[in-house]
């Protein structure tokens, strides 16, 4: 039943997901048609000089490379929110569990108000954050493996303190800044957004997601074990301690990159795995794919509707992500027939 049913999803998820990027480049603060961005995209793929260069600046330079990113992102997010919530064994978990979100929002915070990084000029910004991301995580792993080692329970309550001390760290900064735009600046990064994307900011995110994803793929059968408990999947050859030690680099790696280029964009790897384990049931073969085309179908929806609702400004989209996220995780924990980690 699953199976035939994932059959069918992906296919039309793919499908819908092709359409929503198409007419979600059109949106912004001067809706376009549909018709206007084929042409461009047709002049860009044929190598044919385009035959109006301000409608191509605007469509190939500004919102494809963000349509882009809204989708790497969003895929990216998904597919660490369901890792994670199988490495530490809990439904609430979402890609932020490491502190690298807070750690990221610490690096953005001293880049935004003491300059640092200056040199880096675009990169400043995503450098600091992805520093800071990744030091929260490293403080993670370490402190976790001195009191123990990485078990559920240790991962969720030690990224959950050192969250809140990197949370704390990060409104001090702008707490003692002189300049007024500041809080302002890293709210609005905190909140998420992908106003910042153009074509040099897609490499690095879809190469994070493409090889973190390929490699979570590659130990599916690993992961289903770990849903299991770690016993059970000891007594069936996994080496638990190696795989947890693998996926914890792994959802670091992916989720500092994804933080960097996007901010913290909130419910994105919470919802969307639970409503990817009601399409494709809870084993990691098909939920893996699943997951990223609907956190990507659902993150361009959501980046589009940012940039029409209160026009020509547009809001952060981890503001909207969590008006839809709450309300659908609320349906989902109703339905009577999941169970998280059970087919």
């Amino acid at each position: 039943m699953i199976r035939a049913r994932t059959s069918i999803a992906l296919p039309v998820l793919g499908a819908l997901l092709i359409l929503a990027m198409l007419v979600a480049t059109g949106f912004g603060a001067e809706t376009l048609p549909l018709s206007s961005v084929l042409e461009v995209l047709r002049d860009r793929v044929a190598g044919r000089t385009p035959a109006d260069l301000g409608l191509d600046t605007i469509i190939w330079q500004l919102r494809v490379p963000r349509t882009l990113l809204a989708a790497v992102v969003g895929a990216g997010l998904a597919v660490a929110g369901a890792a994670m919530q199988t490495l530490v064994r809990n439904p609430l978990a979402d890609p932020y569990l490491l502190g690298v979100s807070s750690g990221a929002g610490v690096g953005a915070a001293a880049v935004i108000t003491s300059g640092l990084f200056a040199s880096a000029g675009v990169w400043a910004l995503s450098g600091g954050a992805l520093a800071g991301a990744f030091v929260a995580a490293a403080l993670v792993f370490l402190i976790a493996v001195a009191q123990g080692g990485l078990t559920p329970l240790r991962l969720v309550l030690t990224g959950t303190v050192l969250g809140s001390a990197f949370a704390a760290l990060g409104s001090y900064l702008v707490f003692r800044s002189s300049d007024p735009a500041a809080a302002q600046s890293v709210l609005f990064w905190l909140l998420g957004s992908l106003a910042g994307a153009d074509w040099t900011k897609i490499a690095l995110p879809s190469g994070a997601v493409a090889c973190c994803g390929l490699a979570l793929l590659a130990g599916s059968g690993w992961l289903d074990a770990l849903t299991l408990g770690s016993d059970t999947a000891a007594s069936v050859g996994v080496p638990v301690k190696a795989v947890r030690v693998a996926l914890f680099v792994l959802l670091a790696i992916l989720v500092g990159v994804l933080v960097a280029v996007s901010g913290g964009i909130g419910f994105v790897g919470l919802v969307i795995p639970h409503a990817a384990r009601l399409l494709a049931g809870p084993r990691h073969r098909t939920l893996l794919p699943t997951c990223a085309l609907c956190g990507a179908l659902f993150l361009v929806i959501a980046d589009a509707a940012t940039r029409v609702l209160v026009r020509p400004t547009e809001i952060p989209v981890g503001v909207l992500t969590g008006l839809l996220g709450a309300p659908a995780f609320l349906i989902l924990l109703g339905r009577r027939r999941y169970r998280f980690g059970e087919a």
